[in-house]
């Protein structure tokens, strides 16, 4: 069992810059590819980026690549979501998710924390 608790979200100005964190409980935390989605109002949740499970490889979505960035301390259970050069358009509530294996569908994933609301002014 993992459970994840998101911190970090909020206001924010375009261009400005927000660090999420993904706190994860867990003996196992090592062993899980790690994830965040987002979701903004009225649309379906997306893929933003995952992380391997021994940190060694990430993927991002092409919306944010080279703006975002994903990192993991395996000795602190924390994966964290480096976001710089943020526009409007990541406004969104972004959720961290863990699961077996790399995989860009939320179908991937069997832990979910509870989200945390990122919103970027014009």
């Amino acid at each position: 069992q993992v459970h994840l608790v998101e911190s970090g979200g909020g206001l924010v100005q375009a261009g400005g810059s927000l660090r999420l964190s993904c706190a994860a409980s867990g003996r196992t935390f090592s062993r899980y590819a790690m994830a965040w989605f987002r979701q903004a109002p009225g649309k379906e949740r997306e893929f933003v980026a995952v992380i391997y499970w021994s940190g060694g490889g990430t993927n991002y979505s092409d919306s944010v690549k080279g703006r975002f960035t994903l990192s993991r301390d395996n000795a602190k259970n924390t994966v964290y979501l480096q976001m710089n050069s943020l526009k409007p358009e990541d406004t969104a509530v972004y959720y961290c998710a863990a699961g077996p294996r790399v995989i860009f569908s939320i179908d991937g994933y069997d832990y979910w924390g509870q989200g945390t609301q990122v919103t970027v002014s014009s």
